[in-house]
């Protein structure tokens, strides 16, 4: 790391710190679609409140003095209950920029989820982060199911996640007014969005562009899908709104590993997924980016986790940011939990060291409020460790 990046994370004092760093890096297009959310971002908005409708009840006198971050989940033990979530078209954002995201966590030992909208093979991530997860975006086509789900097992990856929440591209109104778009269109907009940006067009667009050619969305399905940059051609998202719960099915027959279901927020669902066989749930509304007024992830959890939480680790995702928020959502029965935006804005602004210090930032707080809370683990808190914030008793 230079001297002046040194600097220049050290002053990064919270995971919030990161965003405008990356608002004035990245270009206008492509820090809209990592910031915004669905229509009028309802959603977005209830993820963060959310954790503002509980307070703690706080234990003193304790010896807190051993106190250890360390989760054990699936069977591996991992040095904190958080990791990154996945997040698509992350090497647009920061040179290689998922494989940045895999080598911090690797190295802080945290899981990395890839995401099936990803412009890195996986096979590469795989085999230089080999404890990283992966997550397909699948459409109701059972040969497109089993070929991708076989090329997941081919590259290694011993855990397999489902998001199950895009059943039909979302209304991103963002996007358009931001000029973004899948693929990118040349425009003279975008060639000035370049132009105004410098450092990352050299650092991440045309670097990528002179070792690795135009990116490609390398994941969506066992074939190589359309380039991020073209005037003509389309994705191809395939019958996502055919999928159901008899493909669930067939995924849980043929991956040998562990199944994880992203995207759940009612406890009918979480049931009828821990009966299929699933190994874990995420309690998730896609971070505010698909169903509009969607209910928050911490709002959903107590209910899920009241019916389901005996039988299959319960996670979270949406909207964490805090230490603070971690502690809330383990006291309301998530087991772990995974945080996207934050980490994302540090791999654009600062690659590997600025992801590295956004752990960092994570776990330091984490283990500052377990002191103050009075816990020495994560598995010691519980839910009288909270309550509902004053007014917001029923809840």
């Amino acid at each position: 790391m230079t001297s002046s990046m040194d600097r220049r994370l050290r002053k990064v004092l919270s995971l919030d710190d990161f965003e405008p760093l990356a608002r004035r890096h990245l270009p206008g297009p492509l820090f809209g679609y990592i910031a915004g959310a669905a229509e009028t971002n309802a959603s977005l908005r209830l993820n963060a409140g959310s954790f503002q409708d509980y307070v703690f009840k706080p234990r003193v006198l304790r010896d807190v003095s051993a106190r250890t971050a360390a989760t054990d989940l699936f069977g591996e033990t991992y040095a904190a209950p958080f990791g990154i979530a996945p997040m698509g078209i992350s090497a647009l954002m920061a040179y290689r920029g998922d494989i940045v995201l895999a080598k911090a966590a690797e190295e802080a030992g945290i899981p990395m989820i890839m995401s099936g909208s990803s412009l890195i093979r996986l096979e590469e991530v795989a085999s230089i982060a080999p404890r990283s997860w992966f997550q397909a975006y699948l459409p109701g086509e059972p040969e497109r199911i089993d070929a991708l789900v076989d090329r997941v097992i081919a590259a290694g990856f011993r855990t397999l996640l489902l998001t199950v929440d895009t059943a039909t591209l979302p209304n991103r109104e963002n996007n358009i007014r931001a000029g973004f778009s899948t693929p990118l269109k040349p425009s003279l907009a975008l060639l000035w969005q370049g132009l105004s940006h410098p450092s990352w067009t050299a650092g991440t667009f045309l670097r990528t562009i002179a070792r690795h050619g135009i990116p490609h969305f390398e994941n969506s399905y066992a074939t190589r899908g359309a380039p991020i940059v073209s005037s003509t051609v389309t994705r191809d998202f395939g019958k996502r709104d055919h999928l159901n719960w008899t493909h669930l099915e067939r995924i849980r027959k043929r991956f040998p590993g562990r199944l994880i279901v992203k995207g759940i927020l009612h406890e009918d669902d979480a049931d009828r997924a821990v009966a299929t066989g699933v190994d874990g749930i995420i309690v998730s509304n896609h971070g505010g980016r698909q169903l509009d007024g969607a209910t928050a992830p911490l709002h959903a959890l107590p209910d899920i986790v009241a019916r389901v939480g005996d039988k299959t680790s319960v996670m979270l995702d949406g909207g964490i940011r805090r230490g603070t928020d971690i502690l809330k959502a383990l006291a309301l029965g998530a087991r772990f939990v995974f945080v996207g935006r934050p980490f994302l804005y540090a791999a654009a602004v600062a690659g590997e060291p600025g992801v590295a210090r956004a752990i960092e930032i994570l776990e330091k707080e984490l283990l500052q409020d377990m002191a103050l809370l009075g816990i020495c683990g994560v598995r010691d808190i519980q839910q009288d460790h909270v309550r509902p914030a004053w007014g917001r008793r029923n809840l």
